[in-house]
């Protein structure tokens, strides 16, 4: 399939720069995929869609503070962008100015951290080393920034609004966009209603920010990401498929997580590993019922699972539909909720 099929011209001004507050007080464009129809409402009107018994899964990876601010050894400016944890104080990153900076060239930060730069990877990244976990830990604390997509050209004023209310597990260089919606209000709201809500875990790496530079479908590979699927969760999660509630998922992260961790029967399986699952039109969804997502870039694998899961045609209408409304795109941008 041609990649240049998820292709859609949005007008710059719809790419949100900031977020809305309250947080749920976003649009929420709601797709039914039986009716083939599309409507709007807030986020906050999203309890609606839950029934008592049905299960929402949410993804707790938290984003850390990757970006660093650097300086090479004759004063010029750098900056070191982690996005994988390798072990033994090495990670591997992204590094400014690449044709500045070779193997072996060392990095200073303002708070005196050094880090080397080791090894080239495949992806056009670098390996770096820092001199120990600690020193990792101090500058990820006392010189590092939250990294923003890079089509937010505004300073965040406060970097909470790129985590979720829930956020607890270290690891992504890239929030899990759909949940920043929720509220702990909303949330107590679900739940009060008779759903349970459980937490996965899927670390994200720059795959999340870059559109699909391939020709077609077929060429592209997803990045390696860290999936994680407790007992607990696996258990909650066949128990209300068994009992006929659904599934819902909050975030293409968590169809990702869950579709990687679903045994070809059905069942949802304690899960600790890496994945690379890229779910494209014809795919046959296992465990996932419903989910919650943002309007998501052209040429995005994103686009790309949505379009699985609601339908080529569904998706195009949908989109023609929120940019007529104007509803804002992208990681700041409004949800959609697809059942």
């Amino acid at each position: 399939m041609l990649t240049k099929t998820f292709e859609y011209h949005l007008p710059e001004e719809l790419i949100a720069q900031t977020p809305v507050e309250p947080r749920d007080s976003s649009k929420l464009m709601v797709i039914d995929k039986s009716q083939k129809s599309v409507n709007e409402l807030r986020f906050s009107d999203i309890a609606g869609f839950f029934n008592s018994g049905d299960v929402l899964v949410l993804n707790n990876t938290r984003v850390i503070a990757a970006r660093l601010p650097a300086k090479r050894a004759g004063g010029g400016k750098a900056e070191v962008f982690l996005l994988k944890e390798l072990g033994n104080a090495q990670w591997e990153a992204l590094v400014k100015p690449g044709s500045k900076i070779s193997i072996g060239s060392e990095l200073s930060l303002s708070n005196g951290v050094i880090i080397k730069v080791t090894d080239n990877t495949p992806d056009s990244g670098r390996v770096v080393e820092f001199r120990s976990a600690e020193e990792v830990r101090s500058a990820l604390s006392e010189v590092g920034q939250v990294p923003l997509p890079p089509y937010i050209k505004e300073a965040l004023k406060d970097p909470s609004r790129y985590q979720t209310v829930y956020a607890s597990e270290e690891g992504s260089v890239a929030a899990p966009t759909a949940a920043l919606h929720f509220t702990a209000e909303l949330l107590e709201a679900i739940r009060q209603k008779g759903v349970k809500i459980v937490f996965t875990t899927l670390h994200m790496g720059l795959g999340s920010f870059r559109p699909i530079k391939a020709e077609t479908l077929e060429a592209h590979t997803m990045p390696v990401e860290f999936v994680q699927v407790s007992a607990e969760v696996a258990n909650v999660v066949n128990q209300a498929r068994k009992n006929g509630h659904n599934i819902i998922a909050c975030g293409t992260d968590v169809v990702r997580t869950l579709e990687s961790a679903t045994s070809a029967n059905g069942m949802l399986e304690p899960f600790c590993a890496t994945t690379k699952l890229f779910i494209t039109p014809g795919y046959r969804f296992k465990i996932v019922d419903r989910f919650i997502t943002n309007l998501h870039l052209p040429r995005s694998s994103h686009l790309v699972l949505v379009s699985a899961f609601a339908g080529i045609e569904l998706i195009r209408q949908a989109y023609a539909f929120a940019i007529e409304r104007k509803f804002r795109f992208y990681s700041f941008g409004d949800a959609t909720f697809m059942y």
